[in-house]
């Protein structure tokens, strides 16, 4: 196999969204070149920030030190965020009852909400509280918005803590919207704060149906926290193709993807 550098990066970019991890002795067998010819490679792709070198490979770049503030997250993959926003809101039907998580991607639901009629929505993210309210006020859906309550984080725009999670606990929802911090087959659904995470596991918990909301830099990535293993969700909506090696793992739980 003869493959020019560019070829070779994308596919050590493929195999890394797939997996999360992989190693240079395996890659140079299968593309048949020498190790230090992957290490190069490699060391290219972290230079573009890509992917984070470690001993023996390399893996998906995480934030290690806590999630980006809510106003950074806002700016990254846009696009992608907002086609799985719209094709989220589709599943809506008229009479559910939902949670919306604190995710920039869930926000972007919102904007997709017109015609839809008796939508109560339940959430701990002050910015979709707000775009929500203005929706209903101009008549773009109707039904109701319940702000759970809770310890505000002004950097996440969120409401978190012991009370939000007890105050969950009171509601069963149709629907619960997450937009997690990472998805992996090693180990499952993932976020970055604890609290946010406890959060999302009740809402899990509660829901009829777990409907997760990932761009591709979250596919393969593992995050600080486990909200949950991969079989508790129902559909995965994302803006690339599901990874060939999941399909297996993902047919036997039962889980739908869906490419946005």
């Amino acid at each position: 196999m003869s493959l020019l550098a560019e070829e070779r990066q994308q596919l050590i970019l493929q195999q890394l969204d797939e997996v999360g991890k992989v190693k240079v002795i395996p890659l140079a067998l299968q593309l048949q070149v020498s190790n230090e010819t992957i290490r190069r490679d490699m060391d290219v792709l972290e230079e573009l920030g890509k992917l984070k070198r470690v001993y023996g490979g390399a893996v998906k770049l995480t934030h290690h030190n806590g999630e980006p503030s809510y106003a950074m997250r806002r700016k990254l993959n846009q696009a992608e965020k907002e086609a799985i926003g719209r094709q989220a809101a589709g599943l809506l039907k008229d009479g559910d009852t939902v949670f919306m998580d604190t995710g920039t991607t869930v926000l972007e639901m919102t904007r997709y909400m017109a015609g839809k009629k008796r939508i109560t929505v339940i959430t701990t993210s002050l910015p979709a509280a707000a775009a929500l309210l203005q929706a209903l006020s101009l008549e773009h859906f109707t039904g109701k918005v319940i702000l759970l309550g809770g310890e505000v984080s002004i950097e996440q725009q969120s409401v978190s803590g012991i009370m939000t999670h007890e105050m969950l606990g009171h509601f069963s929802v149709d629907k619960a919207f997450l937009s997690v911090g990472g998805i992996s087959l090693q180990h499952g659904i993932t976020d970055y704060e604890l609290n946010e995470t406890l959060v999302s596991r009740r809402a899990a918990e509660q829901a009829n149906e777990v409907i997760l909301l990932a761009d591709h830099s979250k596919i393969g990535s593992t995050a600080f926290c486990q909200i949950a293993a991969l079989d508790t969700a129902d559909i995965i909506i994302s803006d690339q193709e599901m990874p060939g090696s999941w399909s297996e793992e993902l047919e036997k739980y039962g889980v739908s993807w869906i490419k946005a």
